[in-house]
């Protein structure tokens, strides 16, 4: 395991996803930051919906001294922070949580790998009370799992959890007519190889008639970049796609510079975070003390 941490932190951009997929860049749009969440602790795979005005931001909640992921929602008005509070917490680990509208529901789809499966939780009181809807049956089980509606058809995106080289090397893809399944795998998974550009990293959108679906660049680290995945031809018997230029956290953010990882979108904003690396004594000690309680 690294000695030198990743930490996250999420931001806002005011400018659609869009605009900043065509940039090819996060820098120069005006944008606000998330708090930072303290000493060994992050918010990462910030995702979000707008409603009335109002921004609702979903993300992982991590602390390296438990190792145990749960999902926050912060509410904004504005910028302003109006509140914070826990919405989702699993004897397992949890990230990513993908946020979506369908079927007159609000739905949330985290990452919980660890628990051998993939739930899907409907919202009982947006955006506090959320229950299970359904598990969604698939070949192999999901990392970072990215729904979308094309062509009559739900298609998820996604990693699989087979061994290290699938969770960040390897694309797979599966389709149903009805968002609870039954989901069937395409016949090319996986769909495509190559740790440059496979594991999902934000939110698909359709851009000059193309669904291009931001995908994690992890060749050099976890999470380094965010590559737009350009798909041209999606249906289920072909995939084709081609991906774009790296799209990194900018210097002007440093210690945030080491990474960028998830590029999401929130009505007319987008969501990204960024990271730094953390090397320290107090770092070191304190997770040599978690280790050896553990142990």
């Amino acid at each position: 395991m690294p000695i030198a941490k990743d930490i996250w932190r999420p931001l806002v951009l005011e400018a659609p996803i869009e605009a900043v997929l065509r940039a090819g860049t996060i820098a120069g749009f005006p944008h606000h930051w998330l708090p930072e969440e303290g000493f060994l602790r992050f918010l990462a795979d910030p995702f979000g919906l707008e409603r009335r005005g109002q921004r609702f931001v979903f993300a992982e909640l991590y602390d390296y001294r438990t190792r145990h992921g749960t999902i926050d929602c912060l509410h904004f008005d504005g910028h302003r922070l109006v509140e914070r509070r826990q919405v989702l917490a699993e004897p397992w680990h949890l990230s990513y949580p993908y946020v979506f509208e369908a079927e007159g529901e609000t739905y949330m789809l985290p990452e919980a790998h660890r628990s051998g499966g993939l739930t899907l939780y409907r919202a009982v009181e947006f955006p506090w009370r959320w229950e299970r809807a359904v598990a969604l049956a698939l070949d192999h089980v999901a990392v970072d799992a990215t729904p979308f509606f094309h062509d009559g058809l739900w298609w998820l995106f996604h990693a699989a959890a087979d061994d290290a080289q699938t969770k960040t090397g390897a694309l797979f893809l599966a389709f149903a007519e009805r968002l609870a399944g039954p989901w069937r795998p395409h016949p090319g998974n996986p769909v495509r190889r190559g740790t440059d550009s496979t594991r999902p990293g934000g939110t698909p959108v359709m851009i000059d008639g193309n669904i291009v679906l931001p995908v994690q660049d992890c060749r050099l680290t976890y999470g380094g970049a965010i590559r737009p995945l350009v798909i041209g031809r999606l249906d289920p018997d072909h995939f084709e796609a081609e991906a774009g230029p790296a799209i990194v956290a900018p210097a002007a953010f440093a210690p945030f510079d080491a990474g960028l990882h998830t590029l999401s979108a929130m009505g007319g904003a987008t969501l990204v975070d960024v990271k730094r690396r953390l090397l320290s004594p107090r770092s070191l000690a304190v997770l040599a003390k978690r280790e050896l309680t553990r142990r």
